[in-house]
């Protein structure tokens, strides 16, 4: 699957989002070994290249990119509690997660503090068969300052084609998407500014992706849910 963002209005997906090629680590020490980070220089987004991302007929909703803003109404009694009319009563709040400015990518590992760049994520401990099939996360920018979301145009299954000639037998990981770029193969990677009030609905268990504070003074921290939401159950910003 290519990555797929929703939206309606090309000129607002062109505004706020930049893309480049992606590349290992090439000995940073705060990153892991093999690490998967943007190659640079960011690129504006062409008209040809947003007209890709568009959905299919076929993009079912568990895996498409949506870039939402905060639900007008009442104000819900806690942070936690933001997603609860979204329609899944099973969704989860994951916490925030606090940003440094300036920052290529943003996840650390919390064993060693070291940053792991893009990555997929793991929650759903999904095989190859049945990881489109997982849960999305809603991402809220809580702010001082805006930040970025990395997303690769590849999904993971699609990675794991290329790599595997039986790619059914495996549970998709970060390791695969690092063995893809280590071997020279293709990859784009998009980035998408998100201002405070802003956020995204995501397929992280399926698309590579992280976090980012390039290029911003200020730091920023992030709210975090999981579940299974239709599309448009929040407001769109493209």
């Amino acid at each position: 699957m290519n990555l797929a963002i929703a939206h309606t209005d090309p000129a607002a997906l062109i505004a706020r989002c930049e893309t480049t090629g992606a590349r290992t680590v090439g000995g940073e020490a705060e990153y892991e070994p093999g690490a998967v980070l943007p190659a640079g220089p960011w690129q504006p987004l062409t008209t040809e290249l947003a007209a890709r991302l568009k959905p299919a007929a076929s993009t079912s909703d568990g895996t498409l990119v949506e870039l939402v803003k905060l639900p007008t109404g009442p104000v819900p009694a806690s942070l936690a509690a933001l997603a609860d009319p979204l329609g899944d009563p099973d969704a989860v709040h994951l916490g925030q997660a606090a940003s440094p400015a300036k920052a290529l990518t943003t996840t650390p590992n919390y064993q060693d503090g070291r940053r792991i760049g893009l990555h997929v994520d793991n929650w759903d401990r999904l095989d190859y068969e049945s990881k489109h099939t997982g849960r999305r996360r809603l991402c809220f920018n809580l702010g001082p300052g805006s930040r970025y979301l990395l997303l690769a145009d590849l999904d993971i299954r699609a990675i794991c084609r290329a790599l595997y000639r039986d790619p059914t037998r495996r549970h998709p990981h970060t390791d695969d998407l690092r063995a893809y770029v280590a071997g020279r193969r293709p990859l784009r990677v998009y980035r998408i500014c998100l201002n405070p009030g802003e956020g995204y609905i995501a397929p992280t268990e399926l698309l590579p992706h992280d976090g980012s504070t390039e290029d911003q003074d200020e730091p920023s921290a992030a709210a975090f849910w999981l579940g299974h939401w239709p599309r448009g159950v929040l407001p769109n910003l493209t």
